[in-house]
């Protein structure tokens, strides 16, 4: 059976509730799977794939979440690895897009671009300049759509559960 580490950097917890989300979908699935956050993972021993996801703050991902994919390249080049980014609210205003961080490490790991997930602004908890104009603007809110998160999360429990992929092998 798959071992699967579904690990998350978040800054207000909206990715953190993505990645729980996207972690007991590919679980109802057949995978096992590992809910940490990004901080947490040492070591990446015992799983057969990966799914990794930061909070997209002024265009750059979490620490935690860049350190992972760096401090881990040969083991993530030797599995199945999907990555999400969290955070934009309105994709016409801010198109998404990948850190420079991350691009240079996806060849090296074999991962297609991260997929770019909406996030949340509570007017309550928004801090910084932007969040606070944003909030006044009246641009709070939770923009997240789970049925895409959920559908993509399926797809990778349905790639798991298929014909196995050489990389995932021990």
């Amino acid at each position: 059976m798959a071992e699967v580490l579904v690990a998350y950097a978040t800054k207000r917890g909206s990715t953190e509730e993505i990645a729980s989300v996207i972690a007991d979908e590919i679980g109802e699935r057949g995978p096992r799977v590992h809910l940490r956050d990004a901080r947490e993972v040492h070591d990446l021993l015992g799983y057969h794939a990966v799914v990794l996801g930061s909070a997209l703050y002024n265009g750059r991902w979490q620490r935690p979440a860049v350190r992972l994919l760096r401090q881990h390249l040969a083991e993530l080049a030797r599995m199945r690895v999907w990555l999400f980014q969290s955070g934009p609210l309105d994709e016409r205003v801010h198109p998404p897009t990948t850190p420079r961080a991350v691009l240079r490490l996806l060849p090296r790991i074999g991962a297609d671009p991260p997929i770019t997930f909406a996030g949340r602004l509570d007017a309550g908890t928004a801090r910084g300049f932007i969040a606070r104009k944003m909030v006044e603007h009246g641009r709070a809110g939770d923009f997240r759509d789970w049925d895409a998160i959920r559908a993509w999360a399926a797809g990778i429990a349905d790639a798991l559960t298929a014909v196995p992929d050489d990389r995932s092998a021990d």
